[in-house]
């Protein structure tokens, strides 16, 4: 049985006059909204632990009104997710140059990244699951990238998960590492912050960094560390410790290492628990590194839905991801695409409840 794309809806309009689409998938579970511009989770209501569902993502009414606000909420990311320093790279003996748009470096793929982007949306006719493709083909030199890059990216739900699912190939050699921007409130979008979530996340290593936020090429424990999330632990037990890590990013803003290279299965990434409302977020991924931000440039100056100001900590971010500035740090995995070869990547979003106790954390 296949299950047609349902319901489609008008998301506004751009300032230069173009219309904007969201399209709902849902089923007993769970109800996703995604629009085709940066291919943008609106919004996902999951359900408590006494079965209401309540919308846990940080979001916005309208078109106009994510473009006003910048940032990537919800958004898909690519070329690169993360930082490339000094928005530069030397492959194959040649370099390239990336427009700066973070500093000196470039993020998520440059200022036209493809969170910035209209997908196009094609049939999801092969899924037996409400699902929605979106496709875009990045031209050759597009935000200084070589190579034309195709590049898909499937969403669908099935049973208590939100599945994206990234292909990409490429017709030059290229970088290409890509993600997803969703910022989390399991307890609700309305809620003030986030930091009382008690968070696991299974790494003995995380990537420090530079007083730019680029990483500088080792890769340390974290135990004995703020960045030590091994047993389960609330996001506001450690955030203000006067760590030089946290002080760069204002918050955490740091990437954990999964494994050393693409999985072949999603491998558990992380975990949080909202002991209020019982809800549970679990990622899976077969990426190798995963982001974790809380949120630490909302600054108040955007209200969400309902007219929510949206402040520090409002929401926090997984990004399962390559490791950031990967090209120039040769022990990292690679992020560089060829043209024989086929980019993978896979991203599950999990939602679960706990019991009425819920679970602890330090």
């Amino acid at each position: 049985m296949t299950r047609p794309i349902t319901p489609v809806e008008l998301f506004g309009q751009t300032p230069d006059g173009r219309s904007a689409m969201v399209y709902t998938l849902e089923n007993s579970r769970l109800r996703v909204r995604i629009t085709d511009y940066g291919g943008r989770m609106v919004s996902i209501e999951a359900p408590d632990r006494l079965g209401r569902r309540g919308d846990v993502l940080l979001g916005f009414d309208d078109v106009a009104t994510y473009m006003k606000a910048g940032g990537a909420f919800g958004a898909l990311l690519g070329r690169n997710a993360n930082r490339i320093a000094g928005g530069s790279f030397t492959l194959d003996g040649r370099a390239y140059h990336l427009p700066a748009n973070d500093g000196t470096s470039t993020l998520h793929g440059g200022p036209v990244g493809f969170d910035k982007v209209f997908w196009k949306v094609t049939s999801a006719a092969a899924h037996s699951t409400p699902a929605l493709v979106l496709t875009h083909v990045s031209p050759d030199g597009d935000q200084g990238f070589p190579g034309d890059l195709s590049v898909q990216a499937t969403y669908r739900l099935d049973g208590d998960s939100l599945w994206l699912e990234f292909e990409a190939h490429a017709t030059k050699p290229t970088l290409v590492s890509l993600s997803a921007h969703p910022y989390f409130n399991l307890a609700g979008a309305e809620i003030d912050d986030a930091l009382g979530h008690v968070v696991t996340i299974p790494s003995d290593m995380f990537l420090p960094t530079d007083d730019k936020q680029i990483p500088t090429g080792e890769i340390r424990s974290v135990a004995g560390t703020p960045f030590d999330f091994r047993k389960p632990t609330r996001l506001d037990a450690r955030i203000r410790r006067a760590d030089p890590q946290l002080i760069y990013g204002t918050g955490y803003d740091q990437c954990f290492v999964l494994g050393t290279g693409q999985a072949a299965a999603p491998r558990l990434g992380a975990r949080a628990l909202d002991p209020t409302s019982g809800r549970i977020l679990e990622i899976h991924t077969t990426q190798p590194g995963l982001q974790l931000y809380t949120g630490n440039k909302l600054n108040g100056s955007v209200a969400g839905r309902g007219g929510v100001i949206y402040r520090q900590s409002a929401g926090f971010a997984f990004e399962p991801q390559g490791f950031p500035d990967a090209p120039h740090h040769p022990a990292f995995p690679s992020t560089i695409l060829r043209p024989e070869e086929k980019y993978t990547a896979i991203i599950r979003y999990r939602f679960m409840v706990s019991g009425n106790d819920g679970d602890s954390g330090a």
